[in-house]
């Protein structure tokens, strides 16, 4: 593929601001070699081929580990008798309960320092590139950690809280990013789901830390948890250090020979199932047939032409999680405890609703090669609906009754409904973010649905506690009926907005968008991409 490496006919240029806006048709015979041998890829084959780049996806991921953990963090404070005896106020004998207000702010404190970091890590990841700015957010957390392990009372609790939050947006959408940009397409939806086990994983770690230090009564009790959170950046920081960059950051500065490179490093030495020069032409044709779409790549650009729907739909999908009941799920220690278990015993279950929820996660792998992801995605979310629906329903005669059968029952279907979610629409929300945006745009259009999806997590925050609390609105588990309603409207935008992904480059993905179908008819639609290439440079011209 002499014209991508070349420098004669095309010069390279390295700056962002300086796009090629031209589809350079001299290179798409390799693009549609590329494009071809990409499809003919067995997921056995790019595993053998592109392990390297398993492994540097899957080390990139921990990250979220910390991401996840603190999520589930202080929702589970809420239900340690030595953290609301230290921070909380005496409701009745031996009674102590954090003030709904104060559950609002502390909960929503890191989703509000997120919105800073998000917003900062799509100007630093085109910018800088993955490696640079996810080394930025884990630096940063450091130092800031050490505001909630010493915090003397709630008001400084709650300031650790925001600024913590800010380097937790810097790097908590990049490993999905980098998943997809690192590997091949079959390999693709086993790593971006993979960072939805991540998440699982700092949840289950955080639930057995808890539950180990539930019967503690001194200060260690929370703070230990609060130490926890200095593990993850030691370990990942030198490992980033050598973790290659993306080759498709790489194409779009420009770098075409830097991204041979990469490429080269990513595959197992002596395989032949793998033209990097045909590679990196598909990649170069990709962004090119962007460009003369929409050559911008602000956060604006998102909402121009063909780019506001796929932003919509991306934005949408990951504000999904939370109308699909995501608030009972990450105060599940707390939610257990008002719908009538013991906190030892409501500690326990959670152990055991974050485990599923892992166990959920690989069984997402066993659905991916069966299913499409649409079906997959479209038919839990009204699976969902059905067990909010049974949860709120039981919370009728429970809160009128003494029998912990109901209890149980409640637990039981939240526990279920954690399982249904981690084995399809939760980590499949990754893939599809991953997959729906241009490549020339998806850092930031995944920003933008991180972004929204946490002002929905804070207005969703506002009122939880609200709904949990006995000294506020007392609902309990009837609080279910709320997000059953919320995850019916959910289905009904994913029926006729969410498109099929499955089996589809970037490439076919861009001209599918640019078509306007109908998101039905993604999946039964032929592509040719010589052809459409073609047709779109004679329409520029």
């Amino acid at each position: 593929m002499e014209n991508v490496a070349g420098t004669e006919k095309t010069p390279v240029k390295n700056e962002l601001s300086e796009p090629q806006p031209a589809i350079h048709v001299e290179w798409l015979a390799d693009a549609q070699d590329a494009n071809s041998d990409e499809h003919k890829l067995g997921f056995w084959t790019a595993l053998r081929v592109y392990r390297k780049s398993v492994l540097w996806s899957v080390a990139v991921s921990t990250a979220i580990f910390m991401d996840g953990y603190d999520t589930m963090m202080m929702g589970n404070l809420y239900g340690q008798p030595a953290f609301r005896e230290r921070y909380g106020f005496l409701v009745k004998k031996d009674n102590y309960q954090i003030p709904a207000p104060w559950q609002i702010g502390l909960n929503n404190g890191s989703s509000c320092g997120q919105l800073i970091g998000l917003l900062l890590s799509g100007y630093a990841c085109d910018r800088f590139g993955f490696r640079k700015t996810m080394a930025l957010g884990l630096s940063g957390s450091i130092p800031l950690i050490f505001i909630l392990f010493f915090a003397p009372n709630l008001p400084v609790l709650e300031v650790g809280q925001i600024l913590f939050g800010i380097p937790l947006g810097l790097f908590q959408t990049l490993p999905v990013v980098y998943a997809a940009e690192i590997a091949p397409g079959s390999l693709k939806p086993y790593l971006t789901t993979y960072v939805n086990s991540c998440w699982a994983i700092g949840h289950l770690i955080g639930a057995g830390i808890f539950r180990g230090c539930l019967p503690m009564t001194s200060q260690w009790a929370y703070r230990i948890p609060f130490a926890i959170q200095w593990i993850w950046p030691t370990i990942l920081l030198p490992v980033l250090w050598f973790a290659p960059e993306s080759p498709w950051w790489l194409v779009r500065r420009g770098r075409l020979e830097d991204a041979k490179v990469v490429l080269r490093g990513l595959t197992a030495k002596g395989e032949v199932a793998l033209d990097v020069d045909k590679s990196v032409a598909l990649m170069a044709v990709t962004v090119d047939y962007e460009r003369t779409v929409n050559s911008q790549t602000s956060y604006s650009a998102c909402f121009k032409g063909v780019d506001l729907r796929r932003t919509v739909v991306v934005i949408t999908i990951y504000c999904i999680q939370t109308l699909s009941g995501n608030p009972l799920r990450s105060s599940s220690t707390y939610f257990m405890e008002q719908a009538g278990f013991p906190s030892t015993q409501a500690a326990n279950l959670t152990v055991i609703n974050y485990a599923l929820a892992l166990i959920g996660g690989f069984a997402a792998w066993v659905l991916l090669p069966l299913f499409g992801r649409r079906p997959i995605y479209v038919w839990s979310l009204g699976a969902m609906f059905i067990l909010l629906v049974l949860i709120g329903g039981l919370g009728i005669p429970q809160a009128h009754s003494t029998n912990t059968s109901y209890s149980w029952a409640i637990g039981a279907l939240l526990i279920i409904s954690s399982f249904l979610y981690n084995a399809t629409m939760g980590p499949l929300t990754n893939t599809l973010c991953a997959e729906i945006p241009s490549a020339l745009l998806r850092s930031k259009s995944v920003v933008l649905a991180r972004w929204v999806y946490t002002v929905t997590s804070i207005i969703a925050g506002v009122f939880s506690p609200y709904q949990l609390n006995p000294s506020a609105w007392n609902w309990g588990a009837k609080t279910g009926f709320f997000w059953a309603g919320a995850c019916l409207m959910s289905f009904i935008f994913a029926f006729f907005c969410v498109p099929e992904t499955k089996d589809r480059s970037s490439a076919e993905m861009d001209i599918l968008f640019d078509r306007k179908l109908s998101a039905r008819h993604f999946h039964k639609t032929t592509i040719d991409l010589t052809e459409a290439v073609i047709e779109k440079t004679d329409g520029e011209k």
